[in-house]
């Protein structure tokens, strides 16, 4: 029984049901970089250095962020995410 409940909470989970949790996805694949700002990685919560980001508007960040950006692979350390789970960390990270 455990095995089924585990399985349908996968199911629901990958289908987008739930909202990605922004801090969860933050602190699986983003913490390493954005919170010392390695290679120029703008560090979470730093309205500042998010500011200039921010104005090509959240789509654009979320394009950047699956694509790459400068030492940044694409989807940084989180190949597993999808569009949504990358939106919600940036929004983590922004606020």
């Amino acid at each position: 029984m455990k095995k089924v409940i585990a399985f349908a909470a996968a199911a629901l989970l990958s289908s987008g049901v739930f909202a990605a949790d922004g801090e969860a996805v933050y602190n699986k694949a983003c913490v390493n970089c954005h919170a010392a700002g390695v290679a120029g990685a703008p560090k979470a919560h730093d309205a500042d250095a998010w500011a200039p980001r921010l104005a090509a508007g959240i789509d654009a960040l979320v394009a950047s962020s699956k694509a790459g950006k400068g030492a940044m692979p694409p989807k940084g350390l989180c190949a597993d995410c999808t569009d949504e789970d990358l939106k919600a960390a940036i929004e983590f990270m922004v606020k």
